[in-house]
């Protein structure tokens, strides 16, 4: 297996940078535009494997999905629903919004319709939202009767006027059918039974949606009702992506250097650009613009927070914790079991492996500081694994990432973007 020895720096790092188009966006962007009346315009999506497995699953679909060459802008036209007596197989790699939402999509046409994925697919949950369609009265199940994909369905479209559905696991069982609903064929009331993790996600969910069109009301907290009509087609700009600016937040933090995302401000859709504020009480100030947010590194301390509403950051901030003066603890993310990896179990381990004293909990773990250890991170084909860990190798001589092309999920070319940030810092 190809392994990445990142190379430390010996100043500060200073520089600003944009990252990509969020994949969170990029494909609830499409799902939505499938479903609207009319051609749409997406500006700046992000172009990896996870939203090329949604882009191509929906041409399966018969939705005209094109990437427009000079600008990587993608059009998108919507499509009546037309039956067909063949199944059709969706193929979703570990792309967890992909099966989740398409999942959610297929149940609002008709037709035979079978959704599976890699190995690590195969183990991820989306039992939850396989029995709230079940409930709704599609025909629905997981082939190997785990509660995992395949995912088999046979449907008529949507016509239950109220789904019921479990959020303790992930919120993306709720934004796919959230963002089909409009497509019912009567108004649809969705209803979150217990604990719903990571709802910043839902609330740019209902944003996306919103913007093409769909009226929402949630007249109390959890229950939403959303009219029929559908969406209408439009231009719609993708933000980058706030979970991989995390990591170049992290940079300044670790560095004491100052980064600079551009693209980004208070207004951002993506729940994810309050990682910054954990930074913030770690020693760093942060400066929001219009055009962008600047970290300035300053003296670490550890902290004790919840990451649960932006839990796709816990492993950046685990990695900026060893650099820290004091523990710090990161609660409330089992859900984080259920990722690309158990990344609660990945990230303590590869802690450990660099010499770290880590205790590990259900929901969380406690980072103690102490020199890093030149070691070979293990990345668990999980994208984040990579990303984050290559934060340790720019302080510590020593660390190798292995299998640092899993980042093309989500971010084909962080690695080339990390050094040109740095270069001038070495």
């Amino acid at each position: 297996m190809e392994t990445l020895e990142v190379t430390p720096v010996s100043r500060p790092v200073r520089g600003a940078i944009r990252p990509p188009g969020s994949k969170s966006l990029t494909n609830r962007a499409l799902i939505v535009a499938a479903l609207a009346q009319g051609a749409s315009e997406l500006v700046a999506p992000l172009e990896s494997v996870d939203t090329e497995v949604m882009a191509e699953s929906l041409r399966r679909l018969g939705i005209d999905v094109v990437t427009e060459q000079e600008t990587g802008n993608l059009r998108c036209s919507g499509t009546r629903d037309v039956e067909s007596e063949e199944l059709v197989e969706l193929w979703c790699e570990n792309s967890g919004t992909s099966i989740r939402f398409l999942t959610a999509l297929c149940a609002t046409r008709s037709g035979h319709f079978r959704l599976d994925g890699n190995a690590r697919m195969r183990e991820r949950p989306i039992a939850p939202l396989v029995d709230a369609l079940a409930e709704a009265g599609i025909t629905i199940r997981c082939e190997l009767d785990n509660g995992c994909p395949p995912v088999v369905i046979e449907s008529n479209g949507l016509t239950s006027p109220l789904i019921r559905v479990s959020g303790n696991l992930s919120s993306q069982y709720l934004s796919g059918l959230l963002m089909v609903a409009p497509a019912a064929k009567q108004k649809t009331t969705l209803e979150v039974v217990g604990e719903l993790v990571s709802r910043p996600y839902i609330d740019m969910t209902l944003q996306v949606m919103r913007d093409f069109g769909a009226v929402i009301n949630e007249p109390i907290p959890n229950r939403f009702e959303i009219e029929p009509g559908g969406y209408q087609g439009r231009r719609f700009e993708i933000e980058p992506d706030a979970s991989a600016a995390s990591y170049f937040f992290a940079v300044a933090a670790v560095t004491g250097g100052e980064v600079t995302v551009l693209g980004l401000n208070r207004r951002s859709l993506q729940g994810d650009v309050l990682f910054v504020e954990a930074l913030e009480r770690m020693g760093c100030q942060v400066d929001w613009r219009d055009d962008g947010i600047t970290v300035t590194g300053g003296p670490l301390q550890g902290i004790d927070i919840d990451m649960n509403a932006i839990s796709d950051t816990a492993q950046t901030l685990a990695c900026v914790a060893p650099f820290a003066t004091g523990p710090t603890r990161i609660r409330n993310v089992a859900h984080m079991r259920l990722k690309e990896t158990d990344r609660v179990s990945a990230v303590v381990t590869e802690l450990r492996r660099v010499g770290l004293d880590v205790e590990e909990f259900e929901d969380g773990m406690i980072i103690y500081p102490s020199p890093i250890q030149p070691a070979t991170i293990q990345t668990y084909d999980d994208h984040r694994m990579a990303m984050s860990f290559a934060l340790l190798g720019l302080k510590a001589p020593g660390i190798r990432i292995a299998d640092p092309g899993c980042t093309s999920k989500t971010y084909p070319e962080f690695f080339r973007d990390l050094d040109r940030l740095c270069e001038h810092a070495r």
